[in-house]
Order: structure tokens, then sequence, then C-alpha cells
């Protein structure tokens, strides 16, 4: 403990130690909005980014995929299904062609995303009570034109070969009732829960937002360590200034700023960007707040305990950029956590944007409470407290060992 404090009354100490807490909180304040990088990443990134990549996506889904239908058949029935196919939001029937080799040098130009092919004996084989075939080449460089593409032959084809079979029982004596009922005992009803209009945007972007509030808080506190220990004399984490308030002052300060700080921008990013652009945003408001709470602490911590080990300003961008994109991954957002080894399951603990994502989507897209989240909520709690702990330590580490380099007069210290 600071040696001018050994005589002070409780209330002394209590008036001391929040005096510390806010000096530390106000220089770390006056820090980061000193540093210019820092203020692109903390304001400028996260104001930007999630405008950036909404936008992006901001169209949801592909509309009129172009394709070229090759029509050898050339009669009503195979006019009828291009037509059907057509009429569809999903994919443009923008060529004619006579020949599959017609279409394949299109399809290769890059001018039609798909082609439709029909054969000759399409009608003749429908009209014989055989099945009749034909077929589609798709582009797989991208899902999504593969998607329009299967979704609109299959509805027209489908509901063509309901038509012809209620068109055969008719023919026998059988009513038009009792046929549709022949062709479709079960009906089938297809509900899509949580993203009805099936978006790109609403599956991706919540996952995507989560990050980006991980990612830039990371990279914030990573650039101040760095600085920290550029501009120090002795080239550590903590100045000289700041040795004297003690190990959990300034983690109490430093931490205190970031929260403040991000409360505000994540409520910029969760709640507001979403109904900019229209996503998922279902759940209740203060099931978020509760969920963001942990997240974001745990966040701090996390950060505040790595930096401690980065030797400059460039490291910590460099070391987790790399991670991006596996975190999204682990996340189970693009790929089921349930394929997911036991390994990589182990290794997403480390990180608070796994469980944050998990939760902000069943909440903010499923409409889930915090009840239903137990499970993250807990685990961001545990991540919050182990964190803590392991930033007590390193900034106790990290300030025994820069005051050792101080002259003698100047280690006061509470370790």
């Amino acid at each position: 403990m600071n040696i001018s404090n050994h005589n002070l009354s409780p209330k002394e100490k209590w008036v001391s130690i929040s005096k510390d807490i806010i000096s530390i909180f106000r220089n770390e304040f006056k820090t980061v909005f000193s540093d210019r990088g820092v203020v692109i990443l903390f304001i400028v990134a996260t104001l930007v980014y999630p405008l950036l990549y909404c936008g992006l996506y901001k169209n949801e889904t592909l509309v009129n995929v172009p394709i070229a239908v090759v029509d050898n058949a050339n009669s009503v029935l195979s006019r009828e299904l291009i037509r059907h196919i057509d009429a569809g939001l999903d994919v443009k029937v923008t060529s004619k062609l006579g020949s599959l080799s017609e279409a394949q040098k299109m399809f290769e130009a890059k001018k039609v995303y798909g082609i439709l092919y029909i054969p000759s004996d399409f009608d003749a084989k429908i009209n014989s009570l055989e099945q009749a075939t034909i077929s589609i080449y798709c582009n797989m460089s991208s899902f999504m034109y593969y998607r329009a593409m299967m979704q609109a032959t299959n509805y027209a084809v489908l509901d063509m070969g309901n038509k012809i079979q209620v068109e055969r029982l008719n023919m026998t004596g059988i009513t038009s009732k009792q046929a549709s009922i022949s062709t479709n005992p079960i009906p089938f009803e297809n509900t899509v829960l949580f993203n009805s209009g099936m978006g790109f945007a609403s599956f991706l972007m919540p996952a995507i937002l989560i990050l980006i509030i991980h990612q830039t808080l990371f990279f914030g506190i990573g650039m101040l360590a760095g600085t920290s220990r550029e501009e120090n004399r002795f080239h550590e984490l903590v100045s000289s200034k700041l040795h004297r308030g003690g190990t959990l002052r300034v983690i109490i300060g430093k931490s205190l700023c970031y929260l403040l700080m991000y409360s505000f921008l994540s409520f910029y990013i969760i709640d507001i960007i979403p109904q900019i652009f229209n996503l998922p945003h279902i759940g209740k408001f203060i099931d978020i707040v509760k969920l963001m709470l942990p997240f974001l602490l745990a966040t701090i911590f996390f950060s505040m305990t790595v930096s401690v080990f980065l030797p400059n300003r460039e490291t910590g961008m460099i070391l987790f950029l790399f991670f991006s994109l596996i975190l999204l991954f682990l996340s189970g957002v693009s790929w089921p956590q349930s394929n997911i080894n036991g390994f990589w399951k182990t290794f997403s603990w480390i990180f608070p944007a796994i469980h944050g994502i998990q939760g902000y989507i069943k909440i903010n897209s499923m409409g889930a409470d915090i009840q239903t989240i137990t499970y993250e909520y807990i685990s961001l709690w545990i991540q919050t407290f182990v964190y803590l702990l392991t930033t007590i330590w390193a900034y106790h580490w990290q300030i025994k060992k820069s005051s050792l380099k101080m002259p003698y007069e100047m280690q006061e210290v509470i370790l």
C-alpha cells in the first residue's frame, strides 16, 4: 500500500481511492482522444463499419438472376414451363438460344449465371406417360446464384407436375377436388422462422455487429498499450504516474473508461443499426442490455490481459486480425457448432465474442429472453471473472516489474 495512506481513516481511504480511480479514468479518456489511431478504431470504425457492411448487403437476396434457356422441344408445355420460371422473382430469362454451346459461351462470359436445357423429347415423354427430364446448369462459385436457380426451377417443375397429374385424373372421371387430394395427399406448408425473407444480411450481420465491437475494443486497447510502452521512459505498460494508485485502481479506472465509451457505441451498433437496415430486432432491449454488460466487461478484461504482452502498437492489430475470420466460423453462424470438433469448441471459449454472438442472435433474431440464454449469459460472467483475475495478475506483475526499474524514492506502489 502507498506509505502515505497508512494513517488515513477508512473514509479518507475511500475518498483517496475514488480520487485515484477518477484521475486514472480522466487520464485514460485524454489518452484515447489524443491518439488518432485509437480514435479511428474506437469511434470512426465502430460508426462506419456497421454502415459499410450493412450497406453492402442491403438488398438481402438476389433477384432476377439472368439465365439462358435452350428449348429444343419448342412446344406449348416447354414454353409454359419457361414462362412459369421467368414469372418469379428469383431468376429472369434473358436469352433463348438454340444450342448448349451458345449458352456455354454466355455462361463463361458471365452474361448469365445459369442454363435451363429442355430436350427435344420433353413433350413426347409427357404425352406417352413417361418421366420427362430437364437439366439445369448452375454457377456454384456463389451459393446465392445456385439457390436462386434451383428454387425457381424446382417450384415451377413441381407446380407443372401437379397440374399434369390433376388433368390426367380428370380425364378418368375423378373430380378436380379429388384429383388435387390424390396428387397432394399431405399438403406441405413451408414456414420460415426468424428470417422470413431468407436474406443474407439478416442471417450474417448480427454476428458481424458483435464481432465489430469485440475486435475494435481489442485493437484499441492493444494500441493504447503499445503507445504506453513506446512513450514510457522504461518502455512498460503503465507509466510511473499511475503506479502509485495501485493495481486495482488502475484497472478499474481504465476499464470504466472503455465501458462508458462502448456503452454508447454498442447501443448504436446493436439497436440503431438493425432498425436503420431493417435487420431482425425482435428481442427485448432490457435483455440485450443484460447480455451486453458481461460481454463488454469480459472483452475489456480479455483485451487488457493480452495487451500486457504486446510490445508495440502494431502487434495487436496483426495478431488479432488473423483471428477475425476464425471467430466468425467458431460462432456457429457460417458453420454449425454441432459440426465443430472438440478442440475448436474448447478454443472458442477463450474469446468473449463467441458467446456474445450466440446470445445476441438468440435474443435479437429469435426473440429469446435472458432465461433462455442462460448458458451464454453465465459463460460471459465466468469469462469476466476469469479475465479480471488475469488482468489483476498481469498488471500486478507489470507494475512490479516497472517499479524495480524506477529510482528507489519513486517506488511507492500498491502491489
